[in-house]
């Protein structure tokens, strides 16, 4: 009736990665943001939550968050006076100590250091053990800031809440794994934010165009407030004492590509990103030998009290098919059960090998 495992009939600790889409419903192309009317006013000042439906939906989930950090708290007014205890000047710093080696004064860059950055957190819920490096691509329709720039100085009207799309065009970003390898640091693997799309791979790959950084075990994608600037006419509200909601600008920029751009497949240039979890596994190789399991206790399989074979042909040559493994502790008490996808018929001129895969 049972069978005890050797050494050689199980494997241990076996490790795999196993990705899934990152957004709620198993979404990886994530086209349909929203942000939350129940957050406050304060909170907006230092980042957005963005869900994957209205606040009002029951159903709706908190996707990732966008913040705007500067290193001396430009951009932003904090409600106390202070000119150096800003909102932006929070967000910088909490992403540098979260980010960055102890000592670094900044986020490097493309060989210089950002003043300015925003920073995609996705939800924890939705991250598992990290971002899947390669399949990540952040799609930014170009702004309205342009005609906001006057004599080298950001119009202070120019904030957030004041934003308008501009060109149908976005610039699409991926990281830079396809063709380097990952820069550890004290917040693990590092890659950089570069010019290019999934399918499409990195633009210029022997001069990437360099845009930020990404942090896969930390969920956080680091965006260079210079180089929005340059390429997606941003006009990031850079004033003192002033609150620009620069934030709600990546926002903006992020769901107009969704919603009005396409990759010319018709597939829509939302944000994309998968999940992945490091998966431990235990194999099992359950052996059954011609002489072993060849009789049933079903009651179907005998009939009368002396257990006459139902099928006269079954004698000298029972037939029965297996369809489940059960796995045992020694004293004998179920732990498990695998399921066959079809059953396998065994009998005495046949021998079966069945694997169960554990994993935890």
């Amino acid at each position: 009736m049972y069978n005890i495992f050797t050494v050689d009939d199980v494997i241990a600790n076996q490790e795999e990665i196993v990705t899934r889409a990152m957004f709620s419903n198993n979404v990886g192309n994530f086209i349909s943001p929203h942000t939350s009317s129940a957050q406050t006013a304060t909170q907006k000042t230092y980042y957005y939550e963005i869900f994957n439906s209205a606040s009002s939906d029951a159903t709706a989930e908190a996707q990732y968050s966008i913040a705007y950090g500067h290193l001396r708290g430009s951009g932003s007014a904090d409600p106390g006076g202070q000119n150096n205890d800003t909102p932006s000047r929070a967000i910088y710093s909490q992403y540098k100590q979260l980010c960055l080696d102890p000592g670094a004064t900044g986020f490097e860059i493309a060989g210089r250091t950002s003043n300015h950055i925003y920073a995609l957190n996705f939800n924890r819920a939705r991250l598992k053990d990290g971002l899947d490096e390669g399949n990540i691509e952040i799609c930014i329709q170009h702004l309205s800031g342009s005609q906001f720039v006057e004599g080298g100085e950001l119009n202070a009207a120019h904030t957030g809440s004041n934003v308008t799309l501009g060109a149908s065009q976005a610039i699409r970003l991926v990281d830079d794994s396809k063709i380097t390898t990952a820069v550890f640091t004290s917040a693990g693997e590092t890659y950089n934010l570069v010019s290019g799309s999934i399918e499409g791979g990195v633009y210029n790959q022997s001069s990437p165009h360099y845009y930020g950084k990404v942090y896969p075990s930390l969920g956080i994608v680091i965006i260079d407030g210079d180089k929005l600037n340059e390429s997606a006419s941003f006009a990031i509200m850079t004033s003192s004492g002033i609150n620009g909601d620069n934030a709600l600008k990546l926002f903006t920029a992020m769901s107009g590509a969704a919603v009005n751009l396409n990759d010319g497949s018709g597939d829509a240039l939302g944000l994309q990103a998968r999940s992945k979890e490091k998966v431990k596994s235990t194999h099992y190789f359950v052996r059954a030998k011609n002489t072993e399991f060849n009789y049933s206790n079903n009651p179907s399989f005998t009939t009368g009290s002396d257990g006459t074979f139902v099928q006269p042909t079954f004698i000298n040559d029972p037939k029965v098919y297996i369809t489940t493994v059960g796995l045992y502790n020694p004293n004998r008490e179920l732990l498990a059960v695998a399921k066959l996808s079809q059953p396998i018929k065994k009998s005495f001129t046949t021998e079966t090998l069945i694997k169960v895969k554990l994993d935890y």
